[in-house]
């Protein structure tokens, strides 16, 4: 599977948050490749999963493929429902910029 047949496979509005979403994540990663990473989208650098992003029935899911990400980002994740290892959002609303911006930016210090 692709990373453009897993969006084609989305339901509404998941897909159209996903691309953006994707859009995003190309902008902050342009070296990046794109691939399927634990059977989700991801971006990949030297072939390392750092940012990987999922649709559920009621939510999206960001995963920073690290489990020490999101607990150091406690603070400015209140919003949101999250574990060590995904982070769950509306799925109408994509992460906003900044925070995916700090987000990849902790992930690429591992």
């Amino acid at each position: 599977m692709t990373v453009d047949q897993y969006l084609d496979g989305a339901p509404e509005p998941q897909r159209s948050t996903l691309i953006r979403l994707r859009a995003t994540l190309r902008e902050i990663l342009p070296d990046a490749t794109e691939g399927i990473s634990y059977g989700v989208p991801a971006f990949l650098v030297e072939g390392t999963p750092i940012a990987g992003y999922a649709y559920l029935k009621d939510s999206c899911t960001y995963y920073p493929h690290s489990g020490s990400v999101l607990p150091g980002l406690a603070a400015e994740l209140e919003s949101y429902q999250w574990s060590k290892g995904a982070l769950r959002f509306p799925i109408d609303q994509p992460l906003p910029r900044a925070l995916l911006a700090r987000l990849v930016e902790a992930r690429l210090r591992l």
